[in-house]
Formats: C-alpha cells, sequence, structure tokens
C-alpha cells in the first residue's frame, strides 16, 4: 500500500504564480511534479520522450495566471530518473493517474506531447473520475504506422546517446526552425536525462505497441494538434492512424511549426488550450 503522507502541499497564497513542488508517492518510490494555479479545470501535463516537466514552461506561461497546471517528470526522466521499471507505456498511465488520484483532482483535463500523448490516451480509457477532456499534442498515434519498423526504432533509440546525436534530433527532426540556444541546451540535457533502459523502452516497445482498442474507449471530448511541419507525427498520419480509433477527436494543425509544439509555438498552444478547455463541462454538469 502506498503512503498517504508524502504530499507537502503550500498554502493556497503560493499557487497561482509560483509552481510549487509535490513528491507523489508511485510505486517503487516518487514522483517529481509541481503544480500551480487555482482555476479549473486543471492540466495535466505529459511530456515527450526525451522531455520533461519544464517542456511546458513557455506553455504555462502563456496561460492565465490563475489556471491550475501540473507537471511532472516521467518515471525514468529528469528529477523522476532514480525511480525504477517498468517503463512500459502501463506503468506511465498508471504513474499519471497517481498524480490526479494524489492531488484529489475533481475536475481535470489530460495533455500529453507525443510519448506523453499515447500515455494519456491509455489513462483516458480507464475513465477516471473528474476527467473533463483530453488534449493530445502532437501525439504518437494508438495503432503504429508503417513506418515503424524494427530498424527504425533501433535507429531511433540511439538517438539520445550524446549531446551532439541529441541536438541533431532536434535541429533537424524534431523542430521546423531552430530554437533559441538556451532552450535548445535545456533540451538537449533533459534528452540526456534518462537511463538506458528508460530512455529505450520508448522506441523499442511503446512506440510498437497497439492500444487502438483502449483509445475506442475514450468518450471525453478530445483536442488533437499537430505542427505542419512535424516530420515525427505528421496530420496525415494522424488521420489515418489515430482519428479513426479516437471517436471524438478533432483535429487542428498549428502552422510554422514541427514536433515540439510546447517549445515552438507555446502561446498558440496555450490558445487552443484555453478555448477547448472554456467549452467543457463542469462537474455540476455531470450530476
Amino acid at each position: 500500500m502506498l503512503p498517504e503522507s508524502t504530499i507537502h502541499p503550500a498554502p493556497a497564497s503560493a499557487l497561482p504564480h509560483t509552481p510549487v513542488p509535490i513528491h507523489v508517492p508511485v510505486d517503487g518510490g516518487t514522483l517529481q511534479a509541481q503544480r500551480q494555479g487555482r482555476g479549473g479545470p486543471t492540466l495535466v501535463l505529459a511530456h515527450y520522450w526525451g522531455g520533461s516537466a519544464r517542456t511546458w514552461d513557455a506553455f504555462v506561461g502563456h496561460l492565465p495566471p490563475e489556471r491550475s497546471t501540473v507537471r511532472y517528470d516521467q518515471r525514468g526522466w529528469g528529477r523522476s530518473r532514480a525511480l525504477p521499471g517498468p517503463y512500459h507505456l502501463e506503468q506511465l498511465a498508471e504513474d499519471l493517474l497517481a498524480v490526479t488520484r494524489r492531488l484529489d483532482l475533481d475536475h481535470f483535463v489530460l495533455v500529453g506531447h507525443s510519448m506523453g500523448g499515447k500515455v494519456c490516451q491509455l489513462a483516458a480509457a480507464r475513465r477516471p473520475e473528474g476527467l473533463a477532456g483530453l488534449v493530445l499534442v502532437a501525439p504518437a498515434p494508438p495503432r503504429p504506422a508503417p513506418t515503424a519498423t524494427l530498424d527504425h526504432r533501433q535507429a531511433l533509440a540511439r538517438a539520445y546517446d550524446s549531446p551532439q546525436s541529441a541536438g541533431h534530433a532536434l535541429d533537424h527532426v524534431l523542430t521546423a526552425a531552430p530554437l533559441p540556444p538556451e532552450l535548445r541546451a535545456a533540451a538537449v540535457q533533459d534528452s540526456l536525462a534518462a537511463d538506458v533502459p528508460a530512455r529505450e523502452e520508448w522506441p523499442l516497445h511503446g512506440l510498437a505497441t497497439d492500444i487502438s482498442a483502449a483509445s475506442a474507449r475514450i468518450r471525453i471530448p478530445t483536442l488533437v494538434l499537430t505542427g505542419r511541419h512535424d516530420r515525427v507525427e505528421p496530420a496525415d498520419l494522424l488521420r489515418t492512424h489515430l482519428l479513426p480509433h479516437l471517436p471524438p477527436a478533432r483535429l487542428t494543425v498549428v502552422p510554422d511549426a514541427g514536433h515540439l509544439l510546447p517549445l515552438e509555438a507555446p502561446a498558440a498552444l496555450a490558445d487552443a488550450v484555453e478555448s477547448f478547455t472554456a467549452g467543457l463541462p463542469t462537474p455540476a454538469d455531470h450530476r
């Protein structure tokens, strides 16, 4: 049984503008998260393969100051690097739901980027109480694309072997235009901040896992966003390999952006998410 006493919420007066560290007990240890804002619904943010909680910093900065957000380092990454495996999708989805349970969220939206998008699909398919909507940002589709061959996945598993390879992936695959130097340096650092088993799990296994049966059970409003110049999960791929398995989803294409929308187009992403959440039912509407 997991301990009940390891979350240390800050006074409400500290929440609107300053991120508050939160320690969430999960299988094998503690997940590192941070929370800010008071206004619901709470956005629970799951980062991409190679990212961290700070992937969302600019996005959160473009939200209304009162918007409640929770961002966390996924198991095996960043400040949660010490958490042991398994690192498969089911475990990552359980970790995500552990965050929502431990924070006692009664009205929230899951927001997942790339790998985090696939994790959010699995979590949403379990229909947790309080889940009002789902936002998938350049998500990995539930049904793997034909391009996800073993050779491709084995090559991808080496993408973050060094600062040079991580920088090459950022410059030539993940983004449509160069990131500012400080942002690029932080992204490279995040890409390297995982032990080998956690880093390899996604390309070797998670990317190729078919979760379309789970995604088909999702019945909540769902917004899908992708960059017009995304080379990883382009719009055409999402139309064929995601939308048919997610009946409630609608797709929006963000111009002048690649795969890393939270870093490349945080303002546009924040506007789209705020517009989406404005139309969601409140908990009272469900009673």
